[in-house]
This record gives C-alpha cells, sequence and structure tokens, in this order.
C-alpha cells in the first residue's frame, strides 16, 4: 500500500504565493495621504482667499467713489480716482502719523533686533550659573499680557517724563519685544556649527568681534524672520501708544491715526478717504514681506532642517 504525498509535501511543489498585503496596504495608505494633501490644500486654499480678497476689495475701494462703494461695492473702479489717496494723506494727517510711526518702529526695531540678538547669543553659547533661570524669564515674559501692567507702566513713564514722546515708546516697544526676540534667536543660535567661532577665537578675535562679524552674518536668516514679526506687531500696536501718547495729536502713531480717521470719516462720509487710509497703512507690512518672504521662509526652516 502506497501513501501518496500531498502536494504541500512534495520537495518540487511551489510554494503558495504571498497575498499581495503588501500593495494593498500601500494603494491604501496612497490613498488616505491624496485625501489628506487634497483636504489641506482645499483648508489653505479657504484661508488664502479670506485674507486676500477682503485686501483686494479694500484696495479697490480706495480708487472708487463714495457712490460707488454703495453702488456697485464688488465691481472694478470704472475710472480710478486718486482724489481719495491726497484726502487721506493730506487732511488725515496721516503723513504726520505715517513719520511717527517710522520714527518709533525703526528705532524700536532696532534696539530689538540688537539687545535681543546679544543676549540670545550669550544664552545659547556659553554656560554660567543662572544661564537657564534667565532663559526662563524670557520665555515667561512671552506669556504676561501687556493690559495688565498699562497703569504701572503709565506712572513708570510719567514719573520718568517720557509721556507722549518718542523716547518712551520706543523703550517700551523695545521691552514688550525683547521675550519673543531672545527666545526665537536663542534655539536658532544653538543651530549655528560652533567649530566657525572656536577657529575665529583661536586667530585671536575677541567674544565682540567673534559675535558681530562671524557669527551675526551667520545668522542673517534667523534676524530676518524675527525682525519681520516684530515690525509687524510693533508697526500694528495701538494699545501702548493710545496710553502712553495721550494729549498729544501730534506725537499720535499710525494706528491712532487711523482710529481717528474712522472716527471722522464716518461722519464726513468720506468712506474713500478711510479705505485710502487703510491701504497706506498696510502697504509698509505688505513690503516688508514680499521684499524678504525668502528669507522669512529659510529663517523658519533652518532649525528643521539642521
Amino acid at each position: 500500500m502506497t501513501v501518496q504525498a500531498e502536494p504541500s509535501d512534495r520537495p518540487d511543489a511551489p510554494a503558495p504565493a504571498a497575498p499581495p498585503e503588501g500593495r494593498a496596504r500601500g494603494a491604501g495608505g496612497e490613498r488616505e495621504g491624496g485625501v489628506l494633501n487634497v483636504f489641506s490644500h482645499g483648508v489653505l486654499v479657504i484661508w488664502g482667499l479670506m485674507v486676500t480678497l477682503p485686501l483686494l476689495w479694500a484696495v479697490m475701494s480706495a480708487f472708487k467713489s463714495d457712490k460707488e462703494i454703495f453702488s456697485s461695492p464688488w465691481a472694478l473702479p470704472k475710472s480710478p480716482d486718486f482724489g481719495a489717496w491726497g484726502r487721506a494723506w493730506s487732511q488725515a494727517h496721516m503723513s504726520q502719523y505715517f513719520f511717527n510711526s517710522l520714527v518709533v518702529v525703526a528705532g524700536s526695531l532696532f534696539g530689538t533686533m540688537l539687545l535681543g540678538a546679544m543676549a540670545a547669543y550669550v544664552l545659547a553659547r556659553f554656560d554660567f550659573p543662572g544661564n537657564r533661570f534667565v532663559y526662563y524669564l524670557f520665555v515667561g515674559g512671552m506669556s504676561f499680557p501687556v493690559i495688565l501692567a498699562l497703569v504701572p507702566l503709565f506712572f513708570v513713564m510719567k514719573n520718568m517724563q517720557l509721556l507722549n514722546t518718542y523716547q518712551g515708546l520706543i523703550l517700551v516697544y523695545i521691552a514688550y519685544s525683547l521675550p519673543f526676540t531672545v527666545f526665537f534667536l536663542t534655539g536658532f543660535f544653538r543651530t549655528l556649527p560652533s567649530s566657525v567661532a572656536e577657529a575665529a577665537m583661536i586667530d585671536g578675535a575677541s567674544h565682540t568681534r567673534t559675535f558681530f562679524q562671524v557669527m551675526l552674518p551667520m545668522a542673517k536668516p534667523g534676524l530676518i524672520s524675527v525682525g519681520i514679526f516684530n515690525f509687524l506687531g510693533q508697526w500694528n500696536q495701538y494699545l501702548l501708544p493710545a496710553v502712553l501718547n495721550v494729549g498729544d495729536d501730534d506725537r499720535k502713531l499710525l494706528p491712532q491715526g487711523l482710529v481717528a480717521l474712522a472716527a471722522s470719516q464716518r461722519y464726513k462720509g468720506d468712506w474713500s478717504g478711510l479705505f485710502a487710509g487703510l491701504v497706506i497703512a498696510m502697504l509698509p507690512v505688505l513690503a516688508a514681506y514680499i521684499v524678504f518672504q525668502r528669507q522669512v521662509q529659510s529663517g523658519l526652516t533652518a532649525g528643521a532642517l539642521k
């Protein structure tokens, strides 16, 4: 009596084919990734439209007459009218407010970047007692709402005779922007190679020269990125100048001027002048971002890439 081997017991029998689980899982993963990409791109498109359309509408309204704004608010201007720009710039004193903001923001931005870069470099490159404590003090300053310090800040500035002055606002803006600047640049300086600084020190460079001539140029992407964020926050700041610039119309900044313009033009019915003043306030911010867009993106991704 002979026993026949099962097909699976035969040595020359081919192995059963494995089910295409990997292919099925890969296809499923690709489908899930495609759905996620479509969803994320859809959200970005919606967000972009929400940001861009009001901006375009404000620009179009600045070139229309008041009658066109109410009769055809979504249509392009039939004939561009530049009179609203002249009224907003001269009659509404936007030129003076623009100059005041330019002086204050330029001084505060320079002081913020200089002091913030120096503090961040020391915290990132040198070990000393209290290093982490000082760093976390700056981090804690980011979570402190400035509205809680308005009353004591007002009396401090009053006692120092810095109310209604450029110097007072510049100092307050620097203190307001330093925590985020130090936090951002400390992480950025830690990503820079220390071998370059060590080579400069071996060649006889001092710590000051190494910082200003070696490390600071290497941190240019990070400096530009945090500089743009500080510029946006300081240019659009309304609460601090509204409290510290009381009773002096000649020292008002652009956000205060926009509020005064909105209050006056609402009663005059000059809506095109109001839109023109709004666009004038937005132009420096848009220009700064367009010029330094690539540097901002490289600065934000530099730490992740390294």
